[in-house]
C-alpha cells in the first residue's frame, strides 16, 4: 500500500506502508534528487565528457522524478540522454497523476509521457532525450551496452539488502563504460566497503538536507 506524502520543500513523495519507508526524504524529494543525482551525478559526468551522447542507467524508476529532473537537464545542456530505467513493480495510473512533480517543475505533460509512455521499447520524448522503461529487476536485468552513468536509487540497506551487495555492485561496475559513475544517496560503510570491492574509486560527498554524506563511485 502506498500513501502520498509532502516533503518540506512542497514536492510530493510515496510512503510504501509494506517496506515503512518513503521513496525520497522528508526533507525535500525534488531537493535531494537534485543534489545526488543531477549535481553530483548528471553534471559531473556531462563537466567531464565532451561527447554529445550519455548514456544513464537508473535502478528504480520509483515516481519519475529523477527522470523528469533529468529531461529538464538536457533542455539546458542541449546534450542528447538516452535513459533506460529499471522498475520490477511500475506505479499504477492512479498514483502517478496524484503526483505534483510536472506542476512544480512546469512539465506536467512531459511528466505525463513519462509515466504513460510504453515499457520495454524506446520512446523518443523529445530530440535530446530517449526514455526505455525496463519492466525487470536489478537482478534479472541483461545488460546489452556500457553506461556513463548509474543512479542508484534503491530502497535503504536496512529495507532491502539483496540491492546492496557486492554481487549487484559486480554488475554495476561491469556495465559502465571506463571512467563511468555511480551516484547514490547512500553512505554507509558496508555499501562504500562493496563497493571498493568490486573496483569503485569512491568518494563521500556532503549530502542532501538531513543526511551528513553522499556517495559517488567511479570505474577506474
Amino acid at each position: 500500500m502506498l500513501q502520498l506524502v509532502s516533503t518540506a520543500d512542497s514536492s510530493h513523495t510515496l510512503f510504501n506502508e509494506e517496506l515503512n519507508e518513503t521513496y525520497h526524504s522528508k526533507h525535500g524529494a525534488i531537493a535531494e534528487s537534485l543534489h545526488v543525482f543531477i549535481k553530483a551525478g548528471l553534471q559531473f559526468v556531462l563537466d567531464k565528457n565532451i561527447t554529445n551522447e550519455i548514456h544513464i542507467l537508473e535502478i528504480g524508476f520509483g515516481t519519475g522524478l529523477n527522470a523528469l529532473l533529468t529531461f529538464k537537464e538536457t533542455e539546458k545542456s542541449k546534450r542528447k540522454i538516452i535513459y533506460d530505467s529499471l522498475e520490477a513493480f511500475p506505479l499504477s495510473k492512479d498514483i502517478s497523476e496524484k503526483l505534483n512533480y510536472g506542476e512544480l517543475l512546469e512539465q506536467q505533460l512531459i511528466f505525463n509521457k513519462l509515466h504513460f509512455c510504453n515499457w520495454d521499447s524506446p520512446e523518443v520524448i523529445s530530440d535530446n532525450f530517449v526514455l526505455n522503461k525496463i519492466s525487470t529487476s536489478v537482478q534479472c536485468f541483461v545488460q546489452y551496452k556500457q553506461y556513463n552513468l548509474i543512479y542508484f536509487d534503491a530502497f535503504a540497506p536496512s529495507k532491502q539488502p539483496e540491492m546492496w551487495t557486492q554481487e549487484i555492485f559486480d554488475k554495476m561496475f561491469s556495465i559502465l563504460k571506463p571512467s563511468g559513475t555511480l551516484v547514490t544517496y547512500c553512505a554507509k560503510g558496508e555499501v562504500k566497503r562493496n563497493l571498493k570491492a568490486s573496483g569503485f574509486t569512491i568518494e563521500s560527498l556532503p549530502g542532501p538536507k538531513g543526511k551528513r554524506e553522499m556517495t559517488r563511485a567511479t570505474k577506474p
